[in-house]
């Protein structure tokens, strides 16, 4: 089985949060074949490399979702009117911002694919001061938004922009005719997408011009992720205006209920993002939760070793960045010290770009404050109870030697997607308190113990609950590696994707047409099940053996001619049952009797189910039947009296 795997931000480059789970999926399915359609997320990335790449990945595409050069296409005067008709109604949709826009959302979408595949690009169109003016004209119609209404003139510009760089994707060369080579998207046999938004489009397209079916794995939606960032501390006075939030806002829901609509299974990491999704719009029939696979390689050592940390240690591991909140956990590590005075927290983590470099400065200044360098005497050297330390450093040159150190693990998060580093603490056999955000609790199940977000009492509490206790520690970090290895290891994780694969290409396979070498049609490259329109069986239908037809049950039934002739043979005519057909008959044009077979619609209850046209040569009844008479019979003997 060929797959397109598409990213934004991670695999194949170095950096990237997704990187990992997508290098380990590749890895474990060696068994199918990848093409890797990549789009990178900044500079940085591109600089860094990409990891050695397994046999399996055949080749690797990769495009700029950061920058992208004029483009240089000079529409005619019909690819004019065309990209104003479909750029107008895409962002009308935005502007009125309901459900009931996005069957006008997604006509525009393809709309514009369409004008991007024969045009060549649609980068210089949507920079355009005539794609401004269409987002001012929409802003001001009747009906809109009043957030949208109220959008100056920067507001519309950060709004054109933001749309520009969304819709990128449609610019590109991956959706052609496929060539011997197999360079596109309609070439592969499903298309995964590591995550929604941009990601997701490249998938959309394959779907709409290929028919390629279109798997999407999510960790955090894009929609979620929209709201979290609004009005962040870096953002322009333009981009944290109510205008540019609410319209943005309306595009990530509009684009995520069109992909999960097209998509053919759903794959959330947790139930925090299957809610989310549920919410934009997601069939739940869709959705196939799959947690992400993580390498218990590296924390086997610790979790099978016997507990040698210090038992008055606190661990933190994170990204230092406002959301993982310290600032609460150095308030309840203060009230943890006045009942266990020989309690000590460390704190091991990179900052997160400048504001998390802020951040970082603004802990330890708090940490000094609350904690003064205590000495033994005089003359002696302080000693902090805080240590803010970085991965790899001399005092934790490894991630499992970190965790190893502490007899508690701690995460203060306020916003939290899936909680890598919980999990890593769940292999090493620690015991953890968490703060009730994103999948926290669904990860940790019974396993630890869970407290409020912004509360550092309860979190001081829980704390030093678990230092007091050593064998509740114990028994905690226990199952909590039990728990880890049974549902994030990821070889859990390589067969949940396995069989999602085969599931969905069983059902929905690619009808595309299959090329060799030569360029010609390659034959019997794609099953014959493949032709046929729909799905042998509705998702609830029940299997059941095929009945014959009901008129042999009964008595040898003669009908009339149908130009009115007497019938020849002794047999008497058919009397009808009063309101119906006799029983076993079958009329055209109206209800089918119970039991009779069904030509060309849905059977009736118990009744055999013929899809499709009628064999060649077969007879077709095209009007009702002579009074009295059996349809078939009719017919057999007009033909007969011909």
């Amino acid at each position: 089985m060929r797959i397109g795997l598409l990213t934004e931000g991670g695999y194949p480059y170095v950096s990237g949060d997704a990187g990992l789970w997508c290098d380990r999926l590749v890895r474990g399915l060696g068994q199918h074949e990848f093409d890797v359609y990549a789009l990178s997320s900044g500079p940085h990335q591109e600089e860094s490399g990409c990891v050695p790449l397994p046999p399996q990945v055949r080749r690797v595409r990769t495009a700029p979702l950061w920058t992208a050069e004029d483009d240089g296409v000079a529409y005619g005067r019909r690819a004019r009117r065309r990209f104003t008709e479909c750029h107008g109604e895409l962002v009308a949709a935005l502007c009125y911002s309901s459900p009931s826009q996005a069957d006008r959302f997604a006509s525009a979408l393809y709309g514009l694919a369409e004008l991007a595949r024969d045009q060549g690009g649609l980068v210089g169109a949507l920079r355009s001061e005539s794609a401004v003016r269409a987002l001012e004209r929409a802003c001001r119609a009747p009906g809109a938004l009043r957030t949208a209404r109220e959008a100056r003139v920067p507001e519309l510009l950060t709004v054109a922009g933001h749309l520009e760089r969304a819709l990128r994707p449609l610019s590109l060369d991956w959706y052609g005719p496929d060539g011997p080579d197999g360079g596109a998207l309609g070439s592969v046999d499903l298309c995964h997408a590591a995550s929604g938004g941009p990601a997701a489009l490249p998938g959309l397209l394959a779907r709409h011009f290929h028919d390629v079916p279109l798997l999407v794995t999510e960790y955090g939606v894009r929609l979620r992720t929209h709201y979290l960032n609004s009005g962040a501390p870096g953002a322009t006075a333009a981009e944290g205006s109510p205008a540019v939030r609410a319209l943005l806002a309306a595009f990530h829901g509009l684009l995520a209920a069109e992909t999960y609509r097209q998509a053919a299974r759903l794959a959330p990491g947790n139930a925090h993002a299957r809610r989310w999704q549920e919410r934009c719009g997601a069939d739940r029939a869709k959705v196939r939760m799959i947690p992400p696979g993580m390498d218990a390689a590296p924390f086997a050592d610790v979790g099978d070793a016997p507990d040698a940390a210090d038992p008055h240690t606190l661990v933190w591991v994170g990204r230092v960045e406002p959301a993982k909140d310290l600032v609460s956990l150095l308030h309840a590590f203060a009230q943890v010290r006045t009942e266990e005075p020989r309690a000590r927290l460390r704190i091991v983590g990179t900052p997160a770009g400048p504001e998390g470099q802020a951040y970082l400065g603004h802990c330890r200044m708090l940490a000094a404050q609350l904690f003064p360098d205590e000495a033994e005497g005089p003359h002696a050297v302080g000693d902090n109870p805080v240590s803010f330390e970085e991965p790899g450093g001399p005092q934790a040159p490894a991630l499992a030697e970190t965790y190893a150190a502490g007899a508690v693990v701690v995460l203060s998060s306020v916003v939290e997607g899936f909680p890598v580093g919980l999990v890593e603490a769940m292999f090493c056999g620690r015991a953890t308190v968490s703060t009730d955000v994103g999948a926290v609790v669904e990860v940790i199940g019974g396993t630890g113990l869970v407290v409020p977000p912004r509360n550092p009492r309860a979190l001081a509490e829980a704390c030093g609950a678990l230092l007091r206790d050593p064998e509740r520690r114990a028994r905690l970090g226990a199952a909590a590696r039990a728990r880890a290895l049974e549902l994030f290891a990821v070889e859990q994780n390589v067969e949940a994707y396995h069989g999602l694969y085969l599931e969905i290409v069983s059902q929905c396979p690619a009808r595309g047409v299959v090329l060799d070498e030569d360029g010609d049609p390659r034959p019997f490259a794609v099953p014959a099940e493949a032709r046929l329109p729909g799905r042998w069986t509705g998702l609830g239908a029940r299997v059941t053996a095929r009945r014959g037809p009901g008129w042999p049950a009964g008595p040898p039934v003669r009908g009339t001619s149908a130009r009115g002739g007497s019938t020849p043979g002794p047999a008497p005519r058919a009397t009808p049952a009063p309101g119906g057909p006799a029983p076993g008959a079958a009329t055209c044009g109206d209800p089918l009797a119970q039991g009779a077979p069904a030509y060309g619609g849905p059977p009736a209850p118990g009744a055999s189910a013929y899809v499709g046209p009628p064999a060649p040569g077969a007879s077709t009844c095209g009007g009702p039947p002579a009074p009295g008479a059996s349809a078939v019979a009719a017919v057999s003997l007009a033909e007969g009296a011909r």
